[in-house]
C-alpha cells in the first residue's frame, strides 16, 4: 500500500452530536462488518462508563477499506474535560470531519475541538447531522458554522469547506438539505475527494510519534501513533527520542500492528502516512519519537493545555475503612494514579505535605470523576475532597481559569438562569432564541460552575443543558456564593432506624434510608438552616407494655436523596470529603470528632 491510498481523518463534534453513531454507519456502508454479523450500537464505545454515560471518553482508532483506499478514523471525545485526548490524536490526522447537530448548531465544545484542529493547520469537512429532526434548521446552522470559522481565524482555504447533510443514525447523506437518500455515498465521496493525501517521504529514515498509550497483560505497553516518514518494520532496532531527553534509548520493535476495522492486525511493515500500533517498548511515552539509531530526530512534543481543577485524594480513615475495598493503602492509590497519568497526559499528580494524600489535577470535575469511578470499580477505596480551581501567575498577576458556558433552557426559565449565573460572576455574552428554547452564552469563572449543574436543573424543572469549555485565564472574579444550607451529621455509629428518621424529618432532607449503617461524623442529610446539626438517627423506640389506643404509629418517611458521584463532588465543602468504596458513596466531615470540629471553628474565627 502506497501513501497515495491512505487518508487520515479525525471526527470532532460536541457531545451527543452523533460521532460514534456515524462511525457505525460508515462501517456498514464500507462493508467492514460481514453480512448478518451482530454488532452492538456505538461499537467504538467499548468502555463501560462510555456506554452508561452515552459519551466518548477515550479517543479510538479504527480503519475502513473502500475501493482500494484506506481511511484511518479517529473518534475523539466531544466533552471539553477530555480535551487532552483530542490534542494528542489530532497529530495522527490530516483533516477533521466536523459534525454539527442540525438543531443545536455549534456549541462551546464544538468551538474547542475545532480551534485545536485549526491550531494544527488541518482543513475541516462539515456534516450537518440529524437533519431529519422535525425542528432541524440546517441553513441557519450552516451560517453559524461559517461565522464560527471566521471567529476562530480560519484561513481562506479552511473557509472554503465542503458540506453534506444527513443522519448518522439512519445512515444517509446528501449534498443538498432538500434532498433525500438511503445511503452514505455523498459523505464517502466527500471524504475520498476532499481528504488530503499524507505528505510524507516513504524512503527516508523512519519517524514514528506515539500519540496514545495503552497496556496489555501479554504485550506490555502499547503505543498508537503515526508513521511520519519511512517504513516501520517489526524486529528492527530503533531509538526512542524525546525533545527533553539528552540521551536516546535503543530498543527492539517486537510486535507491529495496524488497524483493520475494529481489530489490530499483526503486520511486518507500516508505510509512512499510516497509523501503526507498536508493543513491548516500556521506555516509550506520549509524544516520544521512534527513529533510526543513526538519524536521531525527535519530533516536537505534543502540546497539552494546562489542568484547571485539582482535588485531594486521601486514604480512607473512616470507621468503615477497609470493609468494602480491596486496595486501600497509599501505596496502592498512588501507583494507580501514576498509571492513569501515564495514559492521560492531561492528568497531573502532585505530592502533598502528608504521605497519605495526593493532589490530582485535571480538566474538570467530569474528567476526575471518570477516574474516580474507574478506580472504585477496580476495587480501590479512598476519599476525595472538594474540587478547587488552579491559580496561575500571568505577568505578575494571580489569575484564575474562566470558562465559556452555554445553557440551553426553555425560554420562560431563561431569566432565572441568567440571574443565578450572574450571582456566580457570569457575564452574559449572547442570547439566541431557537423555537421554544433559548441558548444563553456566558463567560464565567470556572469555580462559578462547580455545583451549578444541579442548581440549573432545579431552576428549569430539569430541562437545562449546560456545556462549557476553557476560555482564558483572568483576574479574580470576586466572591461566589457557597452552599447556603448546613448539613445533618450523625452523632454516633450504628444502623439507621425508621423511628428516628420519622421524628427528625422536620430538620431537613436525608441522604440515608432505614437499615443503612452510619458513623459519627458522617453526613446523613441537608439541614433546613445554614448551620450544621448533629443528631441521632439510630434511636430506636423504647419497648414498654403500653400500647396506643388505636394502633402503633406507622412511620411515613420521605424517600432519601441519592446523589451521583459528580453531584457529591460538587456538593461538599472544604471541611468535607466524599468517601469512595466499590460498594458505597458517602459524605463525611474530614474531622469526625464534633468537639475537635468546634475547636477548629472557634480557632478559625479567632475566638
Amino acid at each position: 500500500m502506497s501513501p497515495n491510498t491512505i487518508r487520515n481523518v479525525a471526527i470532532v463534534a460536541h457531545v451527543d452530536h452523533g460521532k460514534t453513531t456515524l462511525v457505525d454507519a460508515l462501517f456498514r456502508f464500507a462493508g467492514t462488518f460481514r453480512s448478518g454479523q451482530h454488532v452492538q450500537e456505538r461499537v467504538l464505545d467499548s468502555n463501560a462508563q462510555e456506554r452508561e454515560r452515552g459519551i466518548t471518553i477515550l479517543a479510538k482508532n479504527t480503519a475502513i477499506e473502500y475501493h482500494g483506499q484506506r481511511i484511518n478514523i479517529v473518534d475523539t471525545p466531544g466533552h471539553a474535560d477530555f480535551g487532552g485526548q483530542v490534542e494528542r490524536t489530532l497529530s495522527m490526522a490530516d483533516a477533521v470531519l466536523l459534525l454539527v447537530d442540525a438543531y443545536e448548531g455549534p456549541m462551546p465544545q464544538t468551538r474547542f475541538v475545532l480551534s485545536k484542529a485549526f491550531e494544527h493547520g488541518l482543513p475541516a469537512l462539515v456534516m450537518i447531522n440529524k437533519v431529519d429532526r422535525p425542528d432541524a434548521r440546517p441553513e441557519d446552522v450552516l451560517n453559524e458554522i461559517f461565522d464560527l470559522f471566521v471567529d476562530l481565524g480560519a484561513t481562506d482555504e479552511q473557509l472554503d469547506f465542503p458540506v453534506v447533510y444527513g443522519s448518522g443514525r439512519d445512515a444517509w447523506a446528501v449534498n443538498d438539505s432538500h434532498e433525500t437518500s438511503d445511503n452514505l455515498q455523498a459523505l464517502m465521496d466527500m471524504l475520498m475527494d476532499k481528504l488530503p493525501i499524507p505528505e510524507t517521504d516513504p524512503d527516508g529514515p523512519v519517524l514514528f510519534q506515539a500519540a496514545t498509550l495503552d497496556r496489555d497483560d501479554y504485550l506490555g505497553r502499547i503505543a498508537v501513533g503515526r508513521v511520519h516518514r519511512g517504513k516501520l518494520r517489526a524486529g528492527e532496532r530503533l531509538a526512542v527520542a524525546h525533545p527533553d531527553r539528552r540521551k536516546p534509548v535503543t530498543v527492539t520493535l517486537k510486535n507491529l500492528f495496524r488497524y483493520e476495522g475494529l481489530k489490530r492486525v499483526p503486520c511486518e511493515t507500516v508505510m509512512a502516512g499510516d497509523v501503526a500500533v507498536v508493543t513491548g517498548i516500556e521506555d516509550i511515552g506520549i509524544g516520544d519519537t521512534l527513529c533510526h539509531p543513526e538519524h536521531i530526530e525527535p519530533l516536537p512534543a505534543i502540546a497539552i493545555d494546562e489542568p484547571t481543577i485539582s482535588m485531594i485524594f486521601r486514604i480512607n480513615n473512616s470507621p468503615m475503612a477497609g470493609t468494602e475495598g480491596q486496595f486501600v493503602t497509599s501505596r496502592h492509590i498512588v501507583s494507580r494514579l501514576e498509571r492513569a497519568a501515564t495514559r492521560d497526559v492531561a492528568l497531573l499528580i502532585r505530592s502533598t505535605d502528608s504521605a497519605d494524600s495526593f493532589e490530582v489535577c485535571g480538566r474538570g470535575v467530569m474528567h476526575l470523576s471518570v477516574l474516580i469511578e474507574e478506580m472504585r470499580r477496580e476495587g480501590y477505596e479512598f476519599s476525595v475532597g472538594k474540587p478547587h480551581v488552579i491559580l496561575k501567575d500571568v505577568d505578575g498577576q494571580i489569575c484564575e481559569p474562566y470558562e465559556r458556558a452555554a445553557v440551553e433552557v426553555p425560554a420562560d426559565s431563561a431569566g432565572r438562569i441568567i440571574e443565578y449565573l450572574g450571582r456566580r460572576r457570569g457575564e452574559m455574552l449572547d442570547m439566541t432564541h431557537i423555537g421554544a428554547f433559548a441558548k444563553v452564552e456566558f463567560k464565567i469563572p470556572a469555580r462559578g460552575l462547580i455545583g451549578a449543574r444541579t442548581a440549573l436543573l432545579t431552576l428549569s424543572q430539569g430541562e437545562a443543558v449546560l456545556s462549557h469549555v476553557f476560555d482564558c485565564w483572568g483576574p479574580d472574579g470576586g466572591v461566589i456564593p457557597r452552599r447556603t444550607s448546613g448539613v445533618l451529621i450523625s452523632d454516633r455509629n450504628g444502623p439507621v432506624v425508621a423511628y428516628a428518621l420519622d421524628g427528625l424529618q422536620d430538620r431537613g432532607k436525608f441522604f440515608i434510608a432505614p437499615g443503612d449503617t452510619v458513623y459519627e461524623g458522617m453526613i446523613v442529610g441537608e439541614n433546613g438552616k445554614d448551620a450544621d446539626l448533629e443528631l441521632n438517627v439510630c434511636r430506636a423506640k423504647k419497648l414498654t407494655n403500653m400500647r396506643a389506643s388505636g394502633r402503633d404509629d406507622n412511620a411515613k418517611i420521605a424517600p432519601p436523596i441519592r446523589m451521583s458521584l459528580e453531584e457529591m463532588l460538587e456538593y461538599v465543602e472544604d471541611d468535607e470529603v466524599v468517601e469512595i468504596t466499590p460498594k458505597s458513596l458517602r459524605l463525611r466531615k474530614i474531622e469526625l470528632d464534633p468537639n475537635v470540629r468546634k475547636r477548629e471553628k472557634r480557632k478559625a474565627a479567632g475566638v
